[in-house]
C-alpha cells in the first residue's frame, strides 16, 4: 500500500511544483534549473561514489565490517536515480541523500529496524564444508598439472617499463 501511495503522490507533487515554479519564473528558467540540477547531481554522484568505493576498499583491506560503506554506496546510487528524474521534489531528496550526515542518519535509522537472522562466512571450525562448496578439506586430493618456469628468463623489452620489477 505504501508503494502504491508513493507512486501516486510523487508524480502529483512534481507536477504541482512544476506548475508553481513555472508560473513564478517561466518555462525556460524552469527547464534550465532541471537541466542544471541533473548536471550538478551527476558530478556530485560521481565524486561521492568514488569516495564511497575508496572507503569500501579500505574496509575490505583492513578486514573491517563493510556494511555501512555498502549502505552509503546504495544510497548514493539511489540519489543518482532521484537526481536524474526530472523534478524539484526528487532533486531535493537526491541532494539530501548525497550529504554524508543525512546518509549516516538514514543508515542509523535503517540499522535499528533491520534484524540479521543468520550470517555465515566460509566454513565453521569443527564443521565440514558442504559438498561442492569449492573448498578442499585436509584429506582431499587435488589433481592438476604444472609447468616449471625458468627463473632466469628475462623480459624481451628493454629498458624495463617501470610497471614490473625484474
Amino acid at each position: 500500500m505504501w508503494l502504491f501511495l508513493a507512486f501516486l503522490s510523487i508524480p502529483l507533487i512534481e507536477i504541482a511544483l512544476f506548475i508553481q515554479v513555472g508560473g513564478l519564473i517561466g518555462l525556460w528558467p524552469t527547464l534550465a534549473i532541471v537541466i542544471l540540477t541533473a548536471i550538478l547531481g551527476t558530478w556530485l554522484v560521481r565524486s561521492q561514489g568514488a569516495l564511497a568505493i575508496a572507503n569500501l576498499r579500505e574496509s575490505f583491506s583492513d578486514l573491517r565490517d563493510p556494511t555501512e560503506h555498502l549502505a552509503h554506496g546504495a544510497m548514493i546510487l539511489f540519489s543518482g536515480a532521484l537526481l536524474l528524474t526530472p523534478g524539484f521534489f526528487t532533486d531535493a531528496a537526491g541532494f539530501a541523500l548525497l550529504a554524508p550526515p543525512v546518509r549516516r542518519a538514514v543508515y542509523r535509522w535503517a540499522r535499528k529496524r533491520v534484524k540479521v537472522q543468520k550470517f555465515e562466512m566460509g566454513a565453521q571450525p569443527g564443521r565440514r564444508a558442504p559438498p561442492n562448496s569449492g573448498r578442499a578439506g585436509p584429506n582431499d586430493v587435488i589433481d592438476g598439472e604444472f609447468t616449471e618456469v625458468d627463473p632466469t628468463k628475462r623480459p624481451t623489452h628493454e629498458p624495463p617499463s617501470g610497471w614490473t620489477k625484474h
